[in-house]
């Protein structure tokens, strides 16, 4: 089959699109998909960079293109172990079932699915415990993939293959963060990297639950974050506190991190939620922690997602209360030029991946 194998951390030359890679074997409980579509996401160039590594102090973009000379192999996966090459690389996959395993029901065949990117088969659902699709196993990029059949979802939508492929990691993330800072109606919600694809999907998720968004994005993004459903837009690098003044949110949803955390904590009002899933400006930042204790605020580091997560996108998806949101497509051999766009941040929505026929 056709697909794109990691070969090693750093630049655009360790990815390698190969047409002579073996379809993958199904065993008990697995399904076979003949993959449709895989989006882009900021995992698949975090881990191709190594950026997960803690001897990296910088954000995504600093080694988005060449890699980290400071990375080191041991700790350079999201789960903090070394990562195994060649990887196919992509947690986001949309495909049809064309063969399943031992215990698998066979009328399965034919059933248009996305899987859980997040997928616990594998720890045998140990709390806190996951395998990311197209990182400790391999995913998406590629004319097939397995997956457990028990995380792999039919989908009864009128969405195309391309539209459910922008969903899994960016909504789920998103989903997860609000699930986990227990948003609800009526509340006040800023939202970071609102134009991106996690922060576009908790600006949806957000006015699903009834919030009341703020959404901190680039000028040139504005209208079509507005689109999405967000109530008020802050361009990215206005001062915070003067835009919005002090303990005015009630939940902070941040994907970025960097220069700007202070003020995030700042803009909370006493009592309130930070939720964080990802550091894209910066993983390492200036906290002082008499404004943590002082003003009674909880943080939710938001990685691992409770099983309902998963189950309540498909029901979304299904009952028309989401949309998708996709800036571009590329054929799977123009994998590079999708993660060289999705880098520059000039394309607002999902960037996906076409896989060959």
């Amino acid at each position: 089959m056709s697909g794109v194998v990691l070969v090693g951390h750093g630049g655009f030359e360790n990815l390698e699109f190969r047409t002579d890679l073996p379809v993958p074997k199904v065993g008990a409980g697995e399904v076979l998909i003949r993959v449709a579509a895989a989006a882009i996401n900021n995992t698949d160039i975090n881990t191709r960079i190594g950026w997960y590594s803690k001897a990296i102090r910088e954000g995504t973009s600093e080694g988005g293109l060449t890699g980290f000379a400071a990375t080191e192999d041991d700790d350079a996966s999201w789960t903090g172990q070394a990562l195994k090459f060649p990887r196919i690389q992509g947690a986001d996959c949309c495909g049809h079932i064309v063969a399943v395993g031992d215990g698998v029901d066979p009328t399965r065949i034919g059933e248009r699915v996305v899987v859980r990117n997040l997928l616990r088969t594998y720890v045998d659902y140990r709390p806190w415990e996951c395998w990311t699709f197209g990182s400790e196993c391999d995913g998406a990029f590629a004319q097939y993939a397995k997956a457990p059949a028990r995380e792999t979802f039919n989908i009864t939508s009128d969405w195309s293959d391309v539209e459910l492929a922008s969903i899994p990691c960016a909504y789920s993330t998103a989903e997860g963060m609000l699930h986990r800072a227990g948003v609800k109606s009526g509340e006040t919600v800023l939202i970071t990297g609102a134009s991106g694809g996690v922060g576009s999907a908790a600006v949806q998720l957000a006015k699903r639950r009834g919030a009341t968004v703020t959404a901190l994005a680039g000028q040139s993004k504005a209208d079509q974050v507005r689109r999405l459903g967000a109530d008020r837009v802050i361009f990215r690098g206005n001062d915070l506190v003067d835009a919005l003044g002090k303990d005015s949110i009630d939940v902070v949803i941040d994907v970025a991190a960097g220069p700007q955390f202070s003020q995030l904590l700042d803009v909370l009002k006493r009592g309130g939620r930070y939720a964080v899933a990802g550091a894209i400006a910066g993983p390492i930042v200036e906290l002082d922690v008499r404004t943590l204790y002082l003003k009674d605020l909880s943080f939710f580091g938001c990685t691992f997602q409770d099983d309902v997560i998963f189950e309540n996108l498909v029901s979304y998806i299904e009952r028309g209360e989401i949309r998708p949101h996709v800036g571009k497509t590329y054929p799977l051999e123009n994998i590079v030029e999708a993660q060289k766009d999705f880098l520059s941040k000039e394309i607002s929505g999902k960037l996906v991946l076409i896989t060959p026929k």
